[in-house]
């Protein structure tokens, strides 16, 4: 019985710690990476589409993004949908493709991300501890029910509390590595 919940449990923080990666992945750092651009929607045909649907993004170099468009109508929409996007990019059109240079961070700008970096950690580190408390609810209701013994129940909060504070650590190893990549230059 206690073992389902502790199951339930391990997977629902390491359901929050993919859920971090992936906002990290989104917070960029001066490096190009082809997820940078994938909550941008494109206009297409009268819809807004991601742009991964319309659109192949690879790395040229480590400061340069390539955008290839497969439909070569589109290459206006999409040049239009990163220019008005919050990354602060502008694309160079070059022919049937649109290379995307990242600009160099400045210092305020690092700064910036980096409170951005610490609230996301914050939101995950809360939200693992919500799930610690959803857990050790069912375990109080199952003591309530008669279905465990009060010694089960403890053993069981220890073990989720082991679980909670594993991953609160990992993502303290998330947050420092994201830090000193937004400190490179």
């Amino acid at each position: 019985m206690t073992d389902n919940i502790i199951r339930d449990t391990e997977q629902r923080m390491k359901k929050t710690l993919e859920s971090i990666k992936h906002e990290f992945s989104k917070i960029r750092s001066g490096r190009a990476h082809p997820s940078l651009l994938d909550q941008i929607q494109v206009s297409y045909y009268g819809s807004d589409v991601p742009l991964n649907q319309v659109a192949n993004v690879n790395i040229l170099d480590a400061r340069t993004l390539n955008v290839t468009v497969w439909d070569k109508s589109a290459l206006a929409a999409v040049d239009k949908a990163i220019r008005s996007s919050e990354l602060g990019l502008n694309p160079i059109n070059v022919g049937d493709t649109l290379k995307v240079p990242l600009p160099s961070l400045t210092e305020d700008r690092r700064k910036d991300l980096i409170k951005l970096v610490k609230s996301e950690a914050e939101k995950g580190r809360v939200a693992i501890r919500g799930v610690r408390r959803d857990a050790n609810m069912h375990l109080k209701e199952l003591v309530k029910k008669k279905e465990i013994t009060e010694d089960d129940e403890r053993r069981a909060e220890e073990r989720v509390q082991k679980l909670t504070n594993s991953h609160i650590e990992e993502v303290e190893k998330l947050l420092a590595a994201k830090e000193s990549e937004l400190m490179e230059i």
